[in-house]
């Protein structure tokens, strides 16, 4: 079925958020600020097949996604949904919810960051996804969609399914958009480990969020 013309456009980050950090938050603004959507839904992920042991828990998770998004310029829902699945965590899965809950005239868009979209083709029924939503991937300086960063299964279908900003709005799924211009490289492994040790990484992490990870003791050996 080709994808109808949307009433209203909602931004989808997911992530294991442990912690949520800079990153994520600028990786939201940009596409904010490229698709101006109606809302920002963020999805702590539950238990997600390709990581394990997550360290903070689900609660301590969705505080400080909370506090991390809690002056953006769109309305932001903050989604349990993969906490609340018992099983393993596949975004097909969560896509599919989304587009049942949603319904059939709502514009989905997926964010990544570059680091996804070079193992996206390891995800379950990675090509299916774009039944139920847009994926759009914020690209770093130097980082292109060739033989040397991406599959050439993904290179492919991003190509095929190129869009731009405007129809990644006004459509409701089914396009790939690379949007550039998004210099930033952060790692959740690197910033626990500084927080182990006892360090205080105020640029990489948001000052609510720091703030509460200090009261609660996480990340401490």
């Amino acid at each position: 079925m080709p994808a109808r013309a949307a009433q209203r456009c909602i931004a989808v980050l997911g992530g294991s958020f442990d912690p949520v950090h800079i990153g994520h938050v600028r990786l939201a603004e940009h596409f904010i600020t490229l698709l101006q959507p109606d809302e920002l839904r963020v999805i702590p992920a539950g238990n997600p097949w390709q990581k394990h042991g997550l360290q903070a828990s689900p609660a301590d998770r969705v505080e400080m996604v909370r506090r991390a998004f809690d002056s953006q310029k769109v309305a932001v829902t903050i989604d349990e949904q993969e906490i609340r699945r018992a099983s393993a965590t596949y975004t097909i899965d969560t896509l599919r919810a989304l587009r049942e809950e949603l319904g059939p005239e709502i514009s989905i868009v997926f964010l990544m960051g570059a680091d996804q979209l070079q193992h996206l083709n390891t995800w379950q029924d990675w090509q299916r996804l774009f039944d139920y939503a847009h994926l759009c991937a914020a690209s770093r300086p130097g980082f292109g969609l060739d033989a040397t960063q991406v599959p050439p299964e993904v290179t492919a279908e991003f190509t095929r399914r190129r869009g731009d900003a405007e129809q990644i709005r006004s459509t409701t799924y089914g396009r790939a958009y690379l949007a550039p211009g998004l210099e930033v490289d952060i790692s959740s492994t690197e910033i626990r480990a500084l927080l182990q040790r006892g360090a205080r990484p105020d640029a990489l992490i948001p000052a609510r969020v720091l703030d509460y990870i200090e009261q609660q003791h996480l990340y401490r050996n």
